[in-house]
Formats: structure tokens, C-alpha cells, sequence
């Protein structure tokens, strides 16, 4: 099964999570962008895409700067056991853990 079958929101945390670490590729970056009037209208809140997700979640405004200082905090950890960290299995493994799905 897709893992955003039926769950469009999902991908938005993870791209949310990816934003706040620095790793949303130009593509990416147009392609929310310009679902900026859907997210408008279908949650009828303003603002950029990341902006409209922090209010759905009802996000603080510290946790972009929380979520850089775990990706950093565990980037280094991988670093100095010789390996690297894909900043979408990242994003995935942070979203699963602290936002799961609802019953």
C-alpha cells in the first residue's frame, strides 16, 4: 500500500520536517507553492504551505528550530559511526514517531 493512500496531510508534516532541516529540493519547494490556494481554501487558514500545516497542527514556533537541533544532534551521531543520514527516511522515521496517525 502507498503510505499516503487516503493520508494526503502526511506528506506535508514530511515535507514540513524537511523544510525545517534545509532539504527541500527547488522542486519540491514549487510544487507546495503552488498548493498554496488549495491549502487555503480547504483549511481556510492564510499563509505559506508550512504555515498552514503548523496551524492544522497547531504547531509552537519553536519546533522548526527542535526539529534542526535533532537532525543535527543526529547527524553527527551517524557521522561518527562512518555513516549518513537520508534526510527523507529523516523526515518518515520523525513524523512516524511524533505525529502518528490517528484511530
Amino acid at each position: 500500500m502507498n503510505r499516503y493512500e487516503g493520508k494526503p496531510f502526511l506528506r506535508l508534516l514530511e515535507c514540513y520536517v524537511l523544510s525545517a532541516i534545509d532539504e527541500l529540493t527547488d522542486e519540491q519547494k514549487t510544487a507546495l507553492s503552488a498548493l498554496e490556494p488549495k491549502l487555503h481554501e480547504l483549511y481556510g487558514v492564510q499563509g505559506n504551505w508550512s504555515e498552514v500545516v503548523a496551524a492544522q497542527m497547531d504547531f509552537p514556533e519553536s519546533l522548526a528550530g527542535k526539529i534542526r537541533e535533532i537532525w543535527r544532534v543526529n547527524s553527527e551521531k551517524f557521522a561518527a559511526a562512518g555513516a549518513h543520514i537520508n534526510a527523507e527516511d529523516f523526515a518518515k522515521n520523525f513524523v512516524d514517531t511524533n505525529f502518528p496517525p490517528a484511530p
